[in-house]
């Protein structure tokens, strides 16, 4: 997926969880962030960062923020693209679902069940029918990625509804898509979230899927690349803690 429009700019300051300021060609701009998450460890003041600009007078800003370079690598922020990457990756084979049966003849977008609305629905040649909830995951540190950067009560909700599709006969998992390249290892940020993790554990134990993928970043692209290990059991040291 190539963004259009793109330029480099030098992040200033986050004014909020939506708006922030960037210096582009010596001149102050305010952006919108595409990522509500806490970021502290990548918005720092003199950060290269990628923004997309639009030329929409209905707009309150005309930029959108959607990468950040960290030391060598480029992190894309951008909230809305996990979900495009995983339905465009299982229509086309990039992504593969772990234990599957047959291949998937029918996908949905945010379909609802129970007292949530999952990411993708899904059906495929030999019945099998299913959910698959999808995670943007843009924390790093030492090659290990992890999530949530920030808690979520809407993450917890929809990992318990999917235990409950499960249990009604419905395949159901978790999809992590690393929005960053560098990375060995995926994982829940336990110290961030303890009873998330514990509600990953027990959706495990019960069949719940849970998997990630990688994806190859820059400046103005990010594409899937390939399945990361994910292991409940590895610690995160979150440098901002």
């Amino acid at each position: 997926m190539n963004y259009p429009n793109t330029l480099l700019a030098t992040f200033l300051v986050r004014d909020n969880r939506f708006i922030a300021r960037c210096l582009v060609d010596g001149q102050e701009v305010i952006v919108h962030v595409k990522n509500t998450g806490r970021g502290k460890e990548l918005l720092h003041k003199g950060t290269l960062v990628t923004l997309q600009y639009w030329d929409n007078p209905k707009r309150k800003t005309n930029y959108d923020l959607i990468s950040v370079k960290k030391e060598d690598q480029w992190i894309n922020i951008d909230s809305q693209v996990p979900n495009r990457l995983a339905y465009e990756g299982l229509l086309d084979g990039t992504i593969q679902l772990p234990n599957i049966k047959g291949k998937i003849a029918l996908l949905r977008r945010e379909v609802v069940y129970g007292m949530s609305k999952f990411d993708l629905y899904f059906e495929t040649d030999e019945q099998e029918k299913g959910f698959i909830e999808i995670k943007g995951m843009t924390l790093e540190n030492k090659q290990i990625g992890a999530f949530p950067d920030a808690p979520t009560i809407r993450g917890l909700k929809h990992v318990n509804e999917l235990i409950h599709a499960k249990e009604a006969g419905y395949y159901a998992t978790v999809l992590f898509m690393i929005q960053f390249e560098v990375v060995q290892i995926a994982t829940i940020h336990r110290q961030m979230q303890p009873d998330l993790a514990d509600k990953i554990a027990e959706a495990q134990s019960k069949g719940v899927e849970v998997f990630a993928y990688n994806c190859q970043v820059n400046q103005g692209m990010i594409a899937v690349k390939e399945p990361i290990p994910f292991d409940l059991n590895v610690e995160f040291d979150d440098p901002n803690l």
